[in-house]
């Protein structure tokens, strides 16, 4: 062989390593490992740039925003973040110290205090379908919402969140369904919502939409990865993923937060859930709920989660959404246990409270409970 034959040879060896170097192969080379091997997702993950969950109708099929758009959007936001909270001292504009609705307005300004302050160019979390949006409900779902907020406004009639008139005669009904909300009424524990009981967030987690903050903590073993996510208001919950091959529990057995199965595609942890209970509420979905979620690290600062969310019962077609996390200074981030209300006081609280607000108006020293609002915030939902 020729020096040049040579030379040739290993120039088009070089090549053909290089064109065989796909971008996920070179990513995958990039991605920290476990000691066993598996791709290492360990860290304390969170959010701080701003990505719509659905897109704005304005955008249509556009999933990246112009530089135009983008500056516009990044002012908006920041016009935004000046304003008032729910902590301010006035009702629609108006002064409004001392009323009804001021006092129910007064809520920690602190849990709405994370602003983000950095805005993503993508148009929304949503990725499939097209237009970035939810698909649209079922017929019967559609019917089931609907049904649910009849009965949540009428037990406001009469109140200052909702419409004038006499106290609606289905305060006495039960909920159509099983009760994730605040309804306007405290006869028992499944009259509040989901998060003043203590139930903790739903899956999926979705993070950096400009709700509440949150971290997310990642530990993982050769059987399991366990997430803890810190979010929202006494929201925190662990979340234990097992890596098995056996297959989902029987359909009878149902829970909060479903039947979760890990395995491992590559460098991507596929997690597979189902079995969810009636006690779930996802964006309209319940035990009908199938989630797959894909955690994968695109680099050593980034831990991209896909989520494809199905439930034909819900929606009329499955949809898709994608969040990037970004690593957290774990010298400067705490993630801590999620603390809702003390051994669940506040809920009895609640509870004694209506008894005794009732009590003093059959005695003729108080207002009627019923025509208060306890739902609501004082028309500030």
């Amino acid at each position: 062989m020729t020096t040049r034959s040579f030379t040739l040879l290993v120039a088009l060896t070089a090549a053909t390593i290089a064109a065989a170097q796909t971008p996920a192969s070179r990513t995958a080379s990039r991605v920290p490992r476990t000691p066993w091997g598996a791709p290492d997702l360990q860290g304390i993950w969170n959010t701080n740039t701003l990505v719509p969950f659905e897109r704005a109708p304005e955008f249509g099929t556009r999933a990246v925003m112009t530089e135009e758009q983008h500056a516009k959007a990044l002012a908006e936001l920041q016009v935004r973040n000046q304003r008032p909270g729910r902590d301010s001292r006035d009702v629609g504009g108006k002064p409004g110290v001392g009323t009804e609705k001021d006092v129910a307005r007064a809520y920690n300004e602190f849990w709405f205090g994370d602003k983000p302050t950095r805005l993503s160019y993508r148009t929304s979390m949503i990725i499939d379908p097209e237009d970035g949006r939810l698909p649209p409900f079922t017929p019967v779902a559609a019917k089931r919402l609907a049904d649910k907020r009849e009965f949540l406004t009428a037990l406001l009639q009469g109140t200052s969140g909702g419409k004038p008139g006499p106290i609606s005669p289905r305060r006495a009904e039960p909920s159509p369904d099983y009760n994730l909300d605040r309804i306007n009424r405290a006869d028992g524990p499944e009259d509040r919502g989901g998060p003043e009981r203590c139930f903790g967030g739903e899956l999926p987690v979705v993070m950096g939409t400009g709700t509440f903050g949150g971290v997310m903590q990642l530990v993982q073993a050769p059987d399991s990865v366990s997430i803890y996510f810190d979010v929202g208001q006494g929201s925190g919950f662990a979340w234990v993923i097992p890596i098995t091959n056996r297959p989902h529990l029987p359909k009878n057995i149902q829970l909060y937060r479903g039947d979760a199965i890990g395995h491992w595609e590559g460098d991507t942890l596929v997690v597979d859930v189902t079995n969810f209970s009636d006690e779930t509420n996802v964006r309209g979905a319940r035990e009908n709920l199938h989630l797959i979620q894909r955690f994968r690290r695109t680099d050593a600062n980034t831990l991209s989660i896909q989520i494809t969310a199905e439930d034909p019962t819900t929606w009329t077609m499955p949809w898709t959404a994608v969040q990037e996390l970004e690593k957290a200074d774990e010298r400067t981030t705490q993630v801590l246990e999620g603390g809702c209300h003390e051994g669940n006081y506040g809920l009895l609280g609640m509870l004694l409270n209506t008894r005794a607000a009732e009590k003093a108006f059959a005695e003729g020293k108080g207002p009627d409970p019923a025509t208060q609002d306890n739902a609501t915030g004082g028309g500030d939902n």
